[in-house]
């Protein structure tokens, strides 16, 4: 009777554990498809910003605001 108690508890200890590791599991996989989209976000911010300052720039040579 004993290692049959023995095997429940360890049984229903281990299905716990699974279910834990699997929210844990499905947390980690939201965090790094978030992750993956901010950083879309920040690539399209890098770029936005690398046009303005092109931008910026051919403004300042044609109004010879800076030495060319």
């Amino acid at each position: 009777m004993s290692d049959t108690v023995t095997n429940e508890l360890i049984y229903d200890t281990l299905k716990r554990m699974q279910e834990t590791l699997a929210l844990h599991t499905q947390f980690h996989l939201e965090a790094k498809e978030r992750l993956g989209f901010l950083e879309q976000q920040y690539a399209s911010i890098s770029r936005r910003v690398d046009r303005i300052d092109q931008r910026l720039d051919r403004i300042e040579r044609r109004l010879d605001l800076v030495e060319v």
